[in-house]
């Protein structure tokens, strides 16, 4: 019996290799007939492939993700791979935010390069702004992301926690590592507790937690110095407020850190550190006990963006010596 005429094209192509698949359509390869392998290949194929959505955040502020509060701005940041063969390239990132900011589900994401908490993104939204009333607790969020091909793909499970807690000091507690209780020195610390994690970035630009150089304060005024913090120029006072230490610890205004060993900061959950570095000049033994008061900056938030209350916190423990 003759084969019909497509039937027989069919089969002459697979004879010499030029049909690599059948079966609701044929797909035609560059290949030639020749008697070695060596110059057939696949010339291109296809991208079925849309990209995927490794991670996803919203965030405050530069120096912590994972929160956000009633009324606050912020930015959603993403990471986004195109896995094609090859790959056509992501062409649009959007996120749908409707739980957070009502009528926002397509809030578009551009490419750059963009660090929060120490992280790298690849993709930040323009600024946001949170619905005011927002109830507090986890929020979730999605993120579309679709290639050059047109292959589109939305990955759920983001989430964000809406925080609408001020934030207040709790204790400031200072310890004598110098040798020389009573007497401010090098390698002596100054501990801040708030009632909650704070923003890095708000006490200090830039700043994600980790052990960093500051300069300490501390002014002679009368039976009460203050204690202040700087930044490592020595140039702007960090939100951290002022500590009234109960007691004259200096002959003079003096500066722990600013030449010689720094003075440092590190964060560690709710408490902030402070190691002092080398006085710029004489310290005072002091031998009078009594309660510091913290007084806070408004100016440092939460990791939601929540400013601080300045009211005041005396330390815990009772009257002492500090240093």
């Amino acid at each position: 019996m003759k084969l019909p005429r497509e039937l027989r094209v069919v089969a002459v192509l697979l004879a010499v290799g030029l049909v690599v698949g059948v079966g609701g359509g044929a797909t035609y390869a560059a290949f030639s007939a020749t008697t070695s392998n060596g110059g057939n290949s696949l010339s291109t194929a296809a991208d079925w492939t849309p990209p995927t959505v490794p991670s996803a955040v919203i965030a405050h502020s530069t120096g912590v993700s994972g929160f956000i509060g009633q009324g606050k701005t912020y930015r959603v940041y993403a990471n986004v791979s195109d896995s094609g063969n090859p790959a056509s390239g992501v062409s649009t990132v959007t996120a749908n935010v409707t739980n957070i900011t009502a009528g926002q589900n397509s809030a578009n994401l551009s490419s750059g390069s963009f660090t929060v908490g120490g992280t790298s993104y690849g993709y930040r939204s323009n600024s946001l702004t949170a619905d005011n009333p927002l109830s507090a607790g986890s929020k979730s969020f999605s993120i579309t992301a679709t290639d050059g091909a047109s292959n589109s793909a939305t990955q759920n499970g983001f989430s964000v926690t809406v925080d609408n807690t001020v934030p207040s000091a709790s204790d400031v507690q200072t310890a004598d590592h110098g040798g020389n209780a009573g007497k401010a020195e090098a390698t002596d610390t100054i501990t801040f507790t708030y009632s909650e994690a704070m923003d890095p970035d708000s006490i200090l630009s830039g700043w994600t937690g980790s052990s960093t150089n500051v300069v300490v304060h501390i002014d002679t005024s009368g039976a009460n110095d203050p204690l202040t913090v700087y930044d490592s120029t020595n140039t702007t006072q960090l939100k951290l407020g002022t500590v009234a230490l109960g007691a004259n610890y200096v002959t003079g205004n003096r500066t722990f850190g600013a030449s010689g060993t720094a003075s440092t900061m590190v964060m560690s959950g709710s408490t902030i550190t402070v190691t002092l570095g080398t006085p710029s000049g004489s310290t005072k033994n002091v031998n009078s006990a009594a309660a510091m008061i913290w007084t806070p900056s408004a100016a440092a938030t939460d990791r939601a963006g929540n400013p601080s209350s300045i009211l005041p916190a005396t330390e815990s423990g009772g009257n002492d010596v500090e240093f």
